[in-house]
């Protein structure tokens, strides 16, 4: 003889477990709640280029000046490689004094530093590696990252909402056949994406590139830069026929 109802409560966990847990939820009699995970997967389209430049003199005038002219230095790095300067964004832009800093306590101006955060998104890759490794050899950068991204990010994460959905349906389907019953409708979902950390790249070091005996390829040439993996967690509520 076969119970009143039937309570089925089931949570399969698939792949790597996201940054937040699934929602707690009550199964109701004649319900099945399955939590599953998707993913979707792209190549990058995007490289982000990020840099500092930076430039420290006695005098605010003379550090403005000498940051301006290191920064035409980098229009025309872009200019020579095809990329129109005006798509470059600025992060931030300081000038600071720079204290003596043996001295702490007797607050010494020594030099004003002016520091200006500039990143650069390209998506003709070929392009990448000479603009890498001409900033890289720039005395003025204190460093250039380079990572990859996808820049329809929303278009990736509904990609894997649906694979962690349809995860969930067939997980559910198969539990409801194991107990004699048919799944029927959606009674309840929730859903948490993931969106992915970028790969990050930090090309060669100026002190590197300058002791080279004759020019070096690009640390990042010949390489495919790595996938995008985006992560959807769909949890569910199908009720019991």
């Amino acid at each position: 003889m076969k119970p009143a109802y039937l309570l089925l409560v089931i949570a399969l966990l698939t792949g790597a477990a996201l940054a937040q847990n699934p929602p707690t939820v009550t199964a109701q009699p004649n319900t099945v709640y399955v939590s599953a995970e998707g993913k979707f997967e792209s190549a990058p389209d995007t490289a982000l280029i990020q840099f500092n430049i930076s430039a420290q003199e006695d005098s605010p005038k003379a550090a403005y000046d000498r940051a301006a002219q290191e920064t035409e230095q980098v229009r025309q790095i872009m200019r020579t490689n095809g990329v129109d300067p005006k798509s470059a964004e600025i992060g931030f832009f300081s000038l600071q004094p720079v204290y003596d800093w043996k001295q702490p306590e007797k607050r010494r101006i020594i030099g004003y530093r002016v520091s200006n955060s500039v990143s650069l998104k390209l998506r003709e890759f070929n392009k990448v590696g000479p603009i890498v490794q001409l900033l890289g050899a720039q005395e003025f950068n204190e460093n250039v990252n380079l990572s990859y991204t996808l820049q329809d990010i929303d278009a990736a994460k509904l990609r894997a909402v649906e694979d962690a959905f349809q995860r969930a349906r067939a997980e559910a389907a198969t539990v409801a056949k194991a107990g004699g019953r048919a799944l029927g409708e959606l009674g309840y979902a929730s859903v948490d994406t993931l969106e992915p950390i970028r790969p990050m790249y930090v090309p060669m070091t100026r002190s590197a590139m300058a002791g080279a005996a004759k020019p070096m390829a690009a640390p990042t040439e010949e390489f495919s830069p790595q996938k995008i993996t985006v992560t959807a967690r769909v949890s569910t509520v199908f009720a019991l026929k």
